[in-house]
């Protein structure tokens, strides 16, 4: 007897009235109306079920910070790294812990089985790597957790990043960051790629960098991160964060640009509901729109990932959690509103992020890790549109998360009758 059965599940394909097996932690076999028992069944009602959401990019130290100890009032960047600059002498162990946990329950209740997390290494003390390293322990049975060495203050900027940056890689953080833009001149931040690069291939670990995170059409960090990846053989372990700045950039060095991370085999991670928000910033009118550019990025044949980034920290106030909240805003702010554009945005908050992290055995196919989740929606465009319910999320074979249907009932004046229907659909 098999342990599970998700019975009449629509795939992400489009294939219909699938039946997909689940033995031990992986998927047995998924094929049409399956003749077999199994000790629990899951009614998919024709409904969308998809591997679980990836979140790119994100940062678990600062999550649910909100206010302390005061709010970004300018919006800006540059205002919430200060502002993160004064509450890291106040942070303990035990809080990011916490606040890590809660928003870790938060994700998996939304779908969301991976999470790659920057982690701030300019605090002397390595208090969030430390933390951070306990919370992937903790949630290691049923949610991938990435860690990224980062240095927020600057590789170079920042007396002791150096230093830091090698404990904490030592310590077992599994990914290099950086911050280019964010260094003293644009030399050094050409520098600090190169160096932070040639440290990932030593330990062969994989890349994740900051890269162009301004309006200044000059900052051309992803560039160099572009060459360094070739020039190192490490195609397909390389992502470039928000390169916002070429959201400015001329269109002649960008139909260059395209190409170069195409060959380089770089992730573009783009994180819309952040990047609509801190850029633009400077602007009177018109307004950048400050994402960097989605659907060219996807033409010229990059791997395209989009982040949650911050949820209630010092850089943003809002947020919950919900990737189908980032695909939405993405298809908006990118007029990505055409219906392979927008099963596009879906592919960006699973397979693309699973690819960008290196997720092992992530799909749905026989063999595949039981890492699943059923919404209530007919196929992936129905989910961005109504941010569908997660109706059920299944970790390794195990279910960890179920909601009911989001219904509404109505009782009108003029209207004797009760209405019970569900929304948006």
């Amino acid at each position: 007897m098999l342990d599970l059965i998700i019975r009449n599940a629509t795939l992400p394909d489009g294939r219909e009235g699938m039946d997909i097996a689940v033995e031990g932690e992986r998927i047995a076999d998924v094929v049409p109306a399956m003749d077999a028992a199994a000790a629990q069944e899951i009614d998919a009602g024709g409904n969308l079920v998809t591997p679980p959401f990836v979140d790119s990019h994100f940062h678990m130290d600062a999550t649910l910070s909100f206010g302390q100890p005061r709010i970004n009032r300018s919006g800006t960047l540059l205002e919430g790294i200060a502002l993160w600059g004064e509450l890291k002498p106040h942070l303990t162990h035990e809080a990011i812990i916490a606040r890590a946990l809660e928003y870790c329950d938060w994700a998996v209740a939304n779908g969301v089985l991976a999470i790659r997390s920057h982690v701030d290494i300019c605090d002397d003390r390595l208090l969030a790597v430390d933390a951070l390293i306990e919370v992937r322990e903790k949630v290691r049975d049923y949610m991938d957790l990435q860690l990224v060495a980062f240095p927020q203050d600057g590789y170079f900027r920042h007396a002791r990043s150096a230093e830091n940056l090698a404990r904490a890689l030592d310590k077992g953080v599994d990914v290099v960051g950086g911050i280019p833009h964010f260094e003293r001149t644009m030399e050094d931040g050409r520098a600090s790629v190169i160096a932070l690069c040639a440290i990932a291939a030593e330990r062969g670990l994989l890349v994740d960098m900051h890269c162009d995170e301004t309006d200044d059409p000059l900052s051309r960090h992803i560039e160099t991160l572009a060459c360094e990846t070739r020039r190192l053989g490490m195609e397909g372990r390389v992502s470039g964060s928000h390169l916002t700045s070429m959201h400015s950039m001329d269109n002649y060095y960008v139909s260059k640009l395209l190409p170069l991370i195409a060959e380089a085999g770089v992730t573009a991670v783009a994180n819309p509901l952040i990047n609509i928000v801190i850029q633009g910033r400077h602007d009177t009118y018109p307004k950048r729109r400050g994402m960097t550019r989605v659907p060219e990025l996807m033409a010229a044949g990059v791997n395209v990932a989009f982040g949650q980034d911050c949820v209630m920290d010092p850089w943003y106030p809002l947020g919950s959690g919900d990737l189908l909240d980032v695909a939405h805003m993405a298809l908006h702010v990118g007029l990505m509103t055409g219906q392979e554009d927008m099963r596009r945005c879906f592919d960006a908050v699973t397979v693309n992020g699973a690819r960008a992290l290196g997720l092992d055995g992530y799909g749905i196919g026989k063999g595949c890790r039981a890492d699943l989740v059923v919404l209530q929606a007919g196929n992936p465009v129905e989910a961005i549109r109504l941010r569908s319910p997660r109706l059920h999320v299944i970790s390794r074979g195990r279910v960890v998360a179920q909601a009911n249907a989001r219904q509404s009932r109505l009782s009108l004046p003029g209207r004797p009758e009760t209405c019970a229907f569900t929304l948006g659909v």
